[in-house]
């Protein structure tokens, strides 16, 4: 991203700009809401995005029949960061910028461990517990595996858990799973709720548990 054609407009934004915050850590830290896109883009520039799910519905108005796009959109870094968010727009690629946008505002960092019995180094490539997310009737359960295990999940749930850099997990469902929304976003509401979770420092090197990116 090009900074020099950025105007920041919040108080995050300036921060950023003038280079007293350089990580996402630090802006989370901060606790000042993420409003603008370009926070984003600086402090984790190497942001892959992928389309879940475009739906056309049509509204029947005085002139006849109108499309209109609902998207949404996963980004993530493969290492330890994650968003999903929903758009609409008349215009279907227009709908995919908005969500893409709304996926990165709605970012976050995550847990990775090696909950599994079967793995005893690290650093951690599963989720480092059993966690539970939902979203409507949808319910997916992620359960930590061994390393090389791979991603014992449907193909929704993979795409959220690959651009988060989760490379190895076993999974429950129930509910309306064929809902690819839901199952993306009950996916990655699990993934949020690692965050709300107690870890004792004794967990944490044990399971060896980190958050966010790896460290070298």
């Amino acid at each position: 991203m090009n900074l020099r054609k950025w105007t920041p407009k919040t108080r995050l934004g300036n921060a950023v700009m003038a280079g007293r915050i350089v990580t996402f850590e630090q802006a989370l830290a901060s606790r000042l809401p993420i409003r603008e896109v370009e926070i984003v883009d600086a402090l984790i520039p190497n942001l892959e995005d992928e389309i879940i799910k475009v739906n056309m519905v049509q509204r029947m108005t005085d002139s006849g029949r109108r499309p209109r796009f609902n998207v949404m959109a996963c980004v993530g870094n493969r290492d330890g960061y994650v968003g999903l968010g929903m758009a609409k727009a008349k215009d279907v690629s227009m709908a995919i910028r908005k969500a893409i946008t709304a996926a990165k505002l709605n970012i976050i960092s995550i847990q990775r461990g090696n909950g599994s019995w079967e793995s005893s180094t690290g650093p951690g490539t599963s989720v480092p517990m059993k966690i539970n997310g939902r979203s409507a009737s949808t319910r997916v359960t992620l359960m930590p595996a061994a390393k090389g295990k791979g991603l014992v999940i449907g193909e929704t749930g993979k795409k959220v858990l690959d651009l988060a850099g989760i490379t190895d997990v076993l999974s429950r469902t129930k509910g309306q799973t064929r809902t690819t929304i839901n199952y993306a976003a009950a996916t990655f509401n699990a993934l949020s709720n690692l965050n709300s979770t107690r870890i004792s420092n004794e967990q944490k090197e044990r399971l060896f548990i980190h958050k966010g990116r790896k460290l070298e």
